[in-house]
């Protein structure tokens, strides 16, 4: 006969809260993906002279700027901006590279209960929004950053059509996201998939409370992964 054994109910109670802690702590921090997946990629990027370019989507909204009401804006500089935007603006000064927002034709909604029922339409439907802008001289960048917010678990859905638009093949891919807990969730295993031709790292995601205040973490990580600019020159 097996034996069985059992925990004492204060032990396991003490347990069960210490991962409950555990996993919140890691929810809510800013850290490679790398260290939540265990993923092995390459972590640097190989720079071979070419440009950088940092292509992002972000839709502010008009209805808050702090976490509790779910926003995704900031004033940064007197200047408004969406919290992946700022991400962005951040990446763009320490890495030289050039800016490229990724603009649909149709207008996503700017309060956050209406936008994130239309983006779940379009993720439940599949659908591939059309992009109003497009990256003419896509030949003379050799690393490119793409940042989204993370809706529904996912990447939103323009940056399907971003990555059906594009071949990246060759290229070094650098996602960066921010979010509400859920960090990329699937968005770096699909980028992989859909881009196999490129080295795409693991990235960096960044909590939508903490993006006021992300900026030390950033330029943090761009120095790990060889990408700050008096690094490169």
């Amino acid at each position: 006969m097996k034996k069985r054994y059992f925990i004492g109910g204060t032990l396991a109670i003490a347990l069960c809260v210490i991962v409950l802690y555990a996993f919140a702590a890691n929810e809510s921090a800013d850290v490679p993906e790398a260290d939540v997946t265990g993923q092995q990629t390459a972590t640097t990027v190989s720079h071979t002279g070419g440009k950088v370019l940092v292509a992002y989507f972000s839709v502010p909204e008009t209805d808050g700027v702090d976490a509790s009401s779910g926003a995704s804006r900031l004033v940064s500089d007197g200047k408004l901006q969406g919290n992946t935007e700022y991400v962005a603006t951040v990446i763009g000064e320490a890495t030289g590279g050039d800016l490229f927002e990724i603009k649909t034709v149709h207008t996503y909604p700017d309060t956050h209960k209406e936008l994130i029922d239309a983006a779940k339409k379009e993720s439940d439907e599949d659908v591939r929004p059309a992009l109003a802008t497009h990256i003419k001289n896509l030949d003379e960048y050799d690393v490119v950053f793409v940042g989204f917010p993370n809706w529904w678990y996912d990447m939103p859905q323009p940056l399907y059509t971003f990555f059906d638009e594009y071949d990246f093949s060759g290229k070094t891919v650098v996602p960066f996201c921010t979010h509400g807990g859920s960090r990329f969730s699937d968005a770096v295993k699909t980028i992989r998939e859909m881009e196999q031709g490129a080295t795409v790292l693991d990235g960096y995601a960044i909590a939508r409370d903490r993006v006021a205040g992300s900026k030390d973490g950033i330029l943090n990580w761009i120095g790990k992964i060889g990408m700050k600019k008096q690094e490169r020159e």
